[in-house]
């Protein structure tokens, strides 16, 4: 069984390396970008019987610093 973790960085939080991707996209000719918001994806292969919400504890105690960044958890069978 997989499960994958999409971690991103909570909105108002400032993302400089989100800027820097807009910034070279621009500077590359792609006008149209307003904002970058850059995250992570952790994919995890579980023993069978794991549970959401193991991955949700692996999350909360080191997957993601909950303080800035905001975490889905999707399980693949």
């Amino acid at each position: 069984m997989k499960a994958r973790v999409y971690v991103m960085l909570k909105n108002g939080v400032l993302d400089p390396q989100g800027e820097a991707v807009r910034h070279a996209l621009g500077s590359l000719g792609f006008d149209g970008v307003e904002g970058v918001r850059q995250g992570k994806v952790i994919e995890l292969d579980l023993a069978e019987g794991s549970t959401e919400s193991t991955v949700t504890e692996m999350c909360e105690k080191l997957l993601a610093n909950t303080v800035i960044e905001s975490y889905r958890v999707e399980l693949m069978g």
